[in-house]
Formats: structure tokens, C-alpha cells, sequence
């Protein structure tokens, strides 16, 4: 161990002993460790990106009981994928997991090392790194921002970073010292547990923490102020929407984007409000505010319930009329399909 990255005091074995022990009377029974399988692993690591937990237990079981192996996923179609992945966001993340299955069923096996998982799109380094130690045991550390704020933590460092990428690439070499290698799988995985349910973001358990001993920001009593990064800018963006029902042929208005979007490709969302030609007798009344965030953005959308439309006529191609006994059939944007159930639209699914 270099001392430039850890105390002297933390010596590795008891640190993997109190580390595992922990870890195997806490760790959360999750369906893709229960088990275990390189299938499993990949597909639950693809709905873990930027997606916590709690939100993907549910997603995940559906999708193992519709498509059990990456063979009846290659044979699904990409409406079918984006179907069971409707409301888990980023949906660029099934596409890329669907055209894995296809070349993994091509090919007839599977790469044994993070190295070989990297080929695919959709998987990074911090993929790549957790299918190869989870599934293959090969020796690779898994830095995701719990791993980060554990390491940042224990050696209290003070570097200021400009995002997760660059405090990843910084933790990776003392993320590898620390390293079991014997047993990277579980390694990688109590490194992540701890940092989720113990070492948080905000009001960190360190009563609790079996590595506590070891930590130079407890012994500070500051872990709070690690890791440090610069603040982010946030931007402010307003979408103005319309709901737009025809009460005689039972339809609604929505709009779905190019399949070549860059966001929400195929996917359906209520028309903004600009895409629509109104009649000067048309009266709109506001039926609904909300607030959400992607990425760096906030966004808050306004809906309006139009009357007299008789003469309106939608400005956009990609508007489409779909029947509203439909709606179970196409893929809403997540946020979508809360608010139309929220305002009494969805009543078939």
C-alpha cells in the first residue's frame, strides 16, 4: 500500500474481514444475486445506470419472466424491449441491451473479463468493471459514486472534482489497492452496499459503519464535507403542453419523436402547446403543474385542458391520435403516463 493513498493504520485484512462480515449479514437480497447469473448480472446492471435500486426491483422481475435469457431477447422486437422498459427512463439503455443480446446470441458466448464487456455500446468502465468482477471474478474494481464516497471518505482527500467522471478516474488506482482479488465479485458489491445504505450523502450511518475505524474523515468528524466537487449549474427550462381529448371518436393527442431522436426516440408524451393551431374562440385552463429533473436540467411543465377545438389542426407530423382504450399498448414517457392517471385519462391499464 502507498502511504500517499491510505493511513498506515488500515490494514487490508482486517478491513476485508470487517468489510465482508458486514456485508454478509446486511447485504439487501436483490432477485440478480439470488441466483447469480452473467444474464442477470448484465441486465440488472444496465437498469442500475442512474437508476436506484428501489425502482428497479419491480422492472427487473417483469423482464426476467418475459425475456429469461439473452436468446428470447434477441428474438423480441424493439417495440416489445421498449414496451417493459416504459418508465425507467433513458431508454437508450434497452436499445443498447437489446443489441447486445442479438450479438451475444450471435457470437454464442459472452466475454469473461470487464475488457471484453467494454465492446458493447451502453457499457462503460463502471459496467464493465461490475459485470466482469460479479459474474467472472475477474479482478477489477467497480468505482460507482457510492464506491467514490466511501474511498473519498476513508482518505479524506481534498481534491475538487468536476463531475463523477473525473473523481472516478482519480479513485480507480486506490480503488485496485484496496481491491480483494481473491473475491472481487463480493468486494465490489459490499463497496457499493456500503456506500447505498451506510455511507451516504447526506447524514452518513458511521455508528454503524464497519470500516469506521479505518476512516480518516470520521476521525476528522467531517465526512459529510467528502467528496467535494464543484457546484453544478443547473438550467431552467419551461414546457408548455396541451391535453387535447376528441370526446366522439375517443382519442388523444400525443406526440411521439423521431426514432432517430436523441432523447424519448419512439416514445409518446402530450403535444406542447406551440404544435397545435388554435382557433381565436379556443379557451385554454390550466389544469396541472410539474416539476422534474434530468441530468442538469429542471424542467417544469404546464398542461392545459383546451376547449373549442374544432378548428384547431396540429403543426407537427409527429403528432398522432391514439385511442384511449390504446394507451396500455404504447410506450408514454414515464412521467407522461403518472399525470394522465393522475388527471383520470388512463382508465385501461
Amino acid at each position: 500500500m502507498r502511504k500517499e493513498s491510505f493511513p498506515d493504520l488500515l490494514f487490508f485484512m482486517k478491513f476485508y474481514e470487517q468489510l465482508r462480515d458486514w456485508y454478509g449479514a446486511n447485504a439487501r437480497k436483490l432477485p440478480w444475486r439470488e441466483d447469480c447469473s452473467a444474464y442477470k448480472t448484465v441486465v440488472s446492471e444496465f437498469m442500475l445506470q442512474q437508476t436506484q435500486v428501489d425502482t428497479v426491483l419491480g422492472y427487473f422481475m417483469r423482464w426476467i419472466e418475459k425475456f429469461p435469457s439473452f436468446e428470447v431477447l434477441a428474438e423480441a422486437t424493439e417495440t416489445e424491449v421498449v414496451k417493459m422498459w416504459e418508465g425507467l427512463g433513458y431508454y437508450s439503455r434497452a436499445r443498447n441491451l437489446h443489441a447486445l443480446a442479438k450479438q451475444v446470441t450471435l457470437n454464442g458466448s459472452f466475454p469473461q473479463t470487464a475488457e471484453g464487456w467494454l465492446q458493447f455500446k451502453g457499457i462503460g468502465d463502471y459496467t464493465a468493471a461490475a459485470i466482469g468482477s460479479i459474474a467472472f471474478g475477474d479482478p477489477v474494481p467497480v468505482v460507482d459514486g457510492n464506491v467514490i464516497r466511501v474511498l473519498a471518505r476513508v482518505t479524506a482527500t481534498d481534491c475538487v472534482f468536476k463531475g463523477n467522471t473525473e473523481a472516478a478516474k482519480y479513485f480507480k488506482p486506490k480503488a485496485y489497492e484496496l481491491l480483494d482479488t481473491k473475491d472481487p465479485g463480493t468486494h465490489n458489491q459490499a463497496m457499493m452496499e456500503l456506500g447505498a445504505k451506510v455511507c451516504t450523502r447526506y447524514k452518513p450511518l458511521c455508528l454503524f459503519c464497519p470500516v469506521q475505524k479505518h476512516c480518516l474523515s470520521w476521525q476528522k468528524e467531517n465526512p459529510e464535507n467528502f467528496p467535494k466537487f464543484v457546484p453544478r449549474k443547473t438550467e431552467q427550462r419551461s414546457i408548455e403542453r396541451i391535453l387535447w381529448i376528441d370526446s366522439h371518436s375517443e382519442k388523444i393527442l400525443l406526440f411521439c419523436a423521431h426514432e432517430n431522436a436523441k432523447r424519448l426516440s419512439s416514445i409518446y408524451e402530450l403535444p406542447e402547446k406551440h404544435s397545435v393551431s388554435f382557433a381565436p374562440e379556443t379557451s385554454c385552463e390550466k389544469i396541472l403543474e410539474k416539476r422534474r429533473g434530468i441530468s442538469n436540467e429542471s424542467i417544469r411543465e404546464i398542461i392545459y385542458r383546451v376547449k373549442g377545438l374544432d378548428n384547431a389542426s396540429t403543426l407537427n407530423p409527429q403528432n398522432t391520435w391514439i385511442p384511449l382504450q390504446s394507451l396500455d399498448q404504447v410506450t408514454l414517457s414515464g412521467p407522461h403516463r403518472r399525470w394522465l392517471k393522475e388527471l383520470g385519462v388512463i382508465r385501461y391499464s
